[in-house]
């Protein structure tokens, strides 16, 4: 791994990066200054909800132009206009004034963060590594859970001492004058195959292009079990405070199982990395819903604060595997050629499905609908999903063999 590492570092670090400071687009990030935001522009929690849905939506639209960048430009150009388009983001939230200028602010912080940062650098890594796609993913989807743990706590830190303002003001600073510069820096070269890389034993896949990718109905399927762990988790995490006033627990303790979290998904994506390398995506494929369902379930049906640690562990393990599975996954089944060009059409649509759990569930509570009952759907939905992926990793596999017969 060591040796791995040193011999790429130039491309690991730019990935890592620009998965880390995707953090300033992401909800949590954002949420950290919103009950500032909503009094200063005198929002109710409704109109701040709706504003951030919509703009969230928007994003995702434009993602599905602006993602296919990533198969024309070269990655340190595409990921350093990415950080700079971030760093404009932050700015306008540090001076704006207006409704207007607000839904722009956060229509880019949410295109520019979550967005193009995480694609860029899960796109290009997965160009990049064939035979060792996993590691180096699981390297780099790391920086995302990394910026989580940290950048939130320094955000804080300045907003208490400085202002939320002058926070997004150095947000800005760090993107703009640092990273940005870094990233181009580390990507200004495009990582070529090397004669020691290991040699592929995976077979040849054709190469889609985004339309053919769009009429096979198999995309579909798969696109939908890709869909549950963000759908599931932002759900969860988004009405934490009213799961915290419903079992009768304090929020501090909620919290405190978010360092549980966090080292989940980084053992649990690093351990997913090697097993892809050794067994390929399409076999990880169904049972990487598992810990999902077992956590979900288990924050259903339970009332004991334990409860809350199990969830964390159990969703950082799915996180952690998600996160660096379904970067491996895309290139195996659709090739690498257009993969910007389809990979932009899955993140839009992840984006739209973290928006979609917390406004549907939330409309659900408003009417009286148990919450334990909708968490346990959510539960019934991925583990009907996991059933379907069952036969869909098989089926996948053979039409893959059979495009590798065709190539040779």
């Amino acid at each position: 791994m060591l040796h791995f590492i040193r011999s790429n570092a130039r491309w690991l670090a730019g990935g890592f990066l620009l998965s880390f400071f995707s953090s300033f687009g992401q909800t949590y990030f954002i949420s950290l200054s919103a009950g500032e935001i909503r009094a200063e522009y005198g929002l109710t929690n409704g109109q701040w909800g709706g504003l951030y849905m919509m703009a969230t939506l928007a994003s995702a639209v434009t993602l599905l132009w602006v993602g296919r960048s990533v198969d024309a430009w070269r990655a340190g150009l595409v990921g350093a206009a990415s950080l700079c388009g971030l760093a404009i983001a932050c700015l306008m939230m540090g001076f704006g004034q207006g409704i207007v200028l607000l839904g722009v602010t956060v229509w880019l912080l949410r295109l520019f963060g979550q967005g193009m940062c995480i694609h860029v650098a899960t796109t290009a890594i997965a160009k990049w590594f064939v035979a060792q796609r996993g590691r180096a993913l699981s390297l780099t989807t790391i920086g995302i859970d990394c910026g989580a743990a940290i950048l939130p706590l320094a955000f804080v830190f300045i907003m208490q001492a400085a202002g939320w303002r002058t926070a997004w003001f150095v947000a800005a600073a760090m993107a703009l004058f640092v990273v940005a510069p870094l990233v181009g820096s580390l990507l200004r070269v495009d990582r070529a195959p090397r004669a020691s890389d290991p040699v592929s034993t995976r077979p040849a896949v054709r190469d889609w292009t985004r339309g053919e990718a769009l009429r096979d109905p198999l995309f579909y399927l798969l696109l939908a079990g890709v869909l549950i762990p963000p759908f599931v988790g932002t759900t969860i995490a988004f009405h934490q405070v009213y799961l915290t006033e419903l079992r009768g627990w304090s929020l501090a303790t909620f919290a405190s199982g978010y360092p549980l979290f966090s080292g989940a998904t980084v053992v649990s994506a690093l351990l997913c990395g090697s097993l892809i390398d050794r067994f390929t995506a399409l076999r990880i494929l169904p049972v990487f819903l598992l810990p999902l369902i077992i956590g979900t379930v288990t924050l259903a049906l339970g009332r004991e604060e334990w409860t809350i640690f199990a969830w964390m562990a159990c969703f950082g393990m799915a996180l952690g595997t998600s996160g660096t599975l379904l970067g491996a996954v895309w290139p195996e089944v659709y090739g690498t050629a257009h993969l910007g060009a389809i990979r932009s059409v899955i993140v839009a649509a992840t984006v739209f499905a973290t928006a979609a759990g917390p406004g549907l569930t939330g409309m659900l509570i408003d009417q009286g609908y148990d919450y334990s009952m909708q968490m346990m759907a959510m539960a019934l939905m991925a583990a009907i999903m996991m059933a379907i992926l069952v036969p869909l990793s098989v089926r996948l596999r053979r039409r893959q063999a059979a495009e590798a017969r065709a190539v040779a």
